[in-house]
């Protein structure tokens, strides 16, 4: 459990107004005391974060968030800062107190309906003031996942039980029956199918292990009963000619891609980690559309490159240095290009013409989505570095051939783009 990286993990947020009992129910989840409780409104400031071995799932993380109804100065920027954490949830547990609906509650639906999260109403402190029938009856029009409890009361196994069962019907099925990375793109009937996976070695790689991608992909091979090797970009010329039979699948680092098209042979199929992540983290087709429209970008045109995590960059930092040089070579010298990093992912992104993004390792599906939607409703194509970096080697078609449907709809949006 403490070793699944968080972007793995089933992610719960509690939310709600101050002093519906969201730090309490949390306690009470867990069986610790996780957050600090109190009567004072706004105990909660920061939001407080817990992993917990929660069984048929696994291992998931809850949120406890900030009051929502904090109009503090200071409550404005925690209140900003919750919504905007909103979009990392998969399950969105909303904490009501006594016959209360106010306006925060409906921002807080509006919220998930956009997002598509799920949610659960939770009628806590029972103990002070019986919800009427008439307000359940509101509630589960809402949402039909309506828990009531009292965080002050003892009935934990009663209300688990509960909770367990609710949070299975509404768990993504991605965390009940993870998806593949690359294992349908090996051949079922092969009998020992190889996947060749070139990782170089430069002053990104981290020292002494490899980068979460490259592991996350190397797992899912095994799983599906593929041999892997694992070469430098120097070694793989030789070791194509050492083999037999040729690989099934081979995958590259993106920043090589260029390089592994030039060696491999063409009924090989071949893509880069960060093109197989951008289908397990976010929408392939989408991203796609946003790589075709990456050569019509001219003179004055603004790109966000985004990352998901935060790191010192280096010398030949692939997001800040590589990408930015390779497209003002390749489309113009004056386009405008700005970063981000981390949870700083812009709220205003409408006067960007593209956003090119990272793998999304980091990230869950979830929040790679929403940070899709998010672009989508400003009306700005998206991508990814695997795509964008194969569009500006003029690879595309090769590493997007393993997926049929991303490259058409990448061919179309290159069509519909060009003048």
């Amino acid at each position: 459990m403490h070793n699944t990286p968080n972007s793995l993990l089933l992610r719960i947020g509690i939310c709600g107004r101050t002093n519906t009992g969201k730090s309490s129910l949390l306690n009470m989840i867990t069986g610790q005391n996780t957050s600090i409780t109190s009567a004072i409104p706004g105990t909660t400031t920061d939001i407080v974060t817990k992993r917990m071995e929660l069984s048929p799932i696994g291992p998931v993380v809850f949120l406890d968030t900030a009051g929502i109804d904090d109009l503090s100065q200071l409550g404005k920027e925690r209140v900003r800062r919750t919504m905007k954490k909103l979009g990392s949830i998969d399950i969105a547990l909303i904490l009501l107190e006594g016959n209360v609906w106010t306006e925060f509650e409906d921002a807080l639906v509006v919220h998930c309906r956009q997002y598509r999260i799920p949610m659960v109403l939770v009628v806590n402190k029972g103990d002070l003031c019986t919800p009427s029938s008439s307000f359940l009856a509101q509630c589960k029009e809402i949402s039909s996942h309506l828990l009531c409890c009292s965080t002050k009361g003892r009935d934990r196994e009663g209300f688990m039980s509960e909770f367990k069962h609710t949070l299975i019907a509404l768990c993504p099925d991605e965390f009940l029956h993870s998806p593949p990375l690359l294992g349908d793109l090996i051949p079922s009937q092969q009998e020992y199918p190889l996947v060749v996976c070139i990782v170089p070695i430069d002053l990104g790689a981290p020292k002494g292990r490899l980068i979460l991608p490259q592991v996350q992909a190397i797992r899912d091979a095994l799983d599906y009963n593929a041999s892997v090797v694992v070469v430098k970009e120097s070694n793989y010329v030789h070791f194509l000619s050492t083999l037999k039979c040729l690989p099934d699948l081979v995958i590259c680092d993106s920043q090589i891609v260029g390089f592994m098209i030039q060696h491999t042979p063409k009924e090989i199929m071949c893509t880069t980690f960060s093109i197989l992540f951008s289908r397990f983290k976010g929408d392939i087709k989408q991203l796609a559309i946003g790589a075709g429209t990456l050569t019509t970008l001219k003179a004055k045109d603004s790109v966000l490159i985004a990352e998901a995590c935060t790191h010192h960059p280096s010398s030949d930092d692939i997001g800040r240095v590589k990408i930015p040089h390779w497209i003002t070579t390749f489309c113009d010298p004056d386009i405008a290009i700005t970063h981000c990093a981390g949870s700083d992912y812009p709220e205003a992104l409408s006067h960007y013409q593209l956003i090119i993004h990272c793998g999304g390792c980091t990230l869950n599906r979830r929040e790679m989505l929403w940070r899709m939607e998010q672009a989508k409703q400003a009306g700005v194509p998206i991508t990814n570095y695997g795509m964008a970096i194969s569009v500006l080697h003029e690879v595309a078609e090769r590493t997007l051939s393993p997926f049929p449907h991303a490259l058409s709809a990448y061919k179309q949006a290159q069509e519909e783009s060009c003048p």
